[in-house]
């Protein structure tokens, strides 16, 4: 789940992907169930739940597992879970957005808190952080799927705004409300999706000095452990 803003790359480059992969697991799936929960049931018919879906490949959770997490959809009886936005500045007054998906808002709201007050930093109001970044759609495809030069041509042809690629995967860059637009025309072509995903992107980032560096890893760590929250964003940038 890597990105400009997402600090996740620092995350894996840092070796702790073993380590988070039940945490991944559990996130993946809770998305699952609230797609499939908002919508069709059938992967073809939901563009949310079909790239759910290919994320978990993505991730290599099992089958059983995506499948466990669409049949959760189908009980009556469960929870019923929010999307929520917290914005806030943490260490170094960085701005930061968390995404997350609770069936208890007042706990996420009190456990983000803490986290950001512990750090040094402040939980602030909608809006206070946000006003920092652009949000766009952002579709990862494996590196191997396809060629530099037909992909820039694939996301040309599929209304993308940017296409870039690294040594690790393609990316394309949309409108956010174009987003599924664009992957369905994609997915005429290509079947190796990492993630599909809107994405806050800074506007301009905070570099931030070597020496606070572990600090702020530590931050971003903690409130990615916490069971409601998906997604985090933030405007800094690591001296390397």
């Amino acid at each position: 789940m890597a990105g400009h803003s997402h600090w996740a790359g620092i995350k894996h480059k840092k070796g702790k992907a073993d380590k988070q992969r039940s945490k991944i697991f559990s996130k993946l799936s809770k998305e699952i169930t609230v797609a499939a929960k908002l919508g069709d049931k059938d992967p073809a018919m939901n563009p949310r739940l079909r790239s759910a879906i290919q994320a978990a490949r993505a991730a290599n959770m099992p089958k059983e597992n995506i499948e466990r997490a669409i049949d959760k959809s189908l009980a009556n009886t469960g929870a019923n879970f929010e999307s929520l936005r917290y914005e806030g500045f943490g260490p170094d007054k960085i701005a930061v957005i968390v995404e997350a998906l609770t069936d208890n808002k007042n706990r996420t709201a009190s456990n983000i808190r803490t986290i950001f007050q512990k750090s040094g930093g402040s939980l602030g109001t909608q809006g206070s952080a946000s006003h920092n970044f652009n949000q766009i759609g952002v579709i990862k495809i494996v590196r191997n799927e396809i060629s530099d030069e037909k992909i820039f041509e694939l996301a040309i042809e599929s209304g993308a705004e940017e296409c870039i690629s690294n040594e690790n995967y393609h990316e394309i860059q949309c409108p956010m409300n174009e987003i599924y637009n664009v992957k369905k025309k994609l997915e005429e072509k290509i079947n190796n999706f990492i993630s599909t995903e809107i994405e806050w992107i800074p506007l301009n980032s905070v570099q931030i000095a070597k020496d606070k560096e572990e600090e702020i890893i530590k931050f971003f760590e903690i409130l990615e452990d916490d069971d409601d929250v998906q997604n985090v964003y933030s405007n800094v940038v690591f001296l390397k």
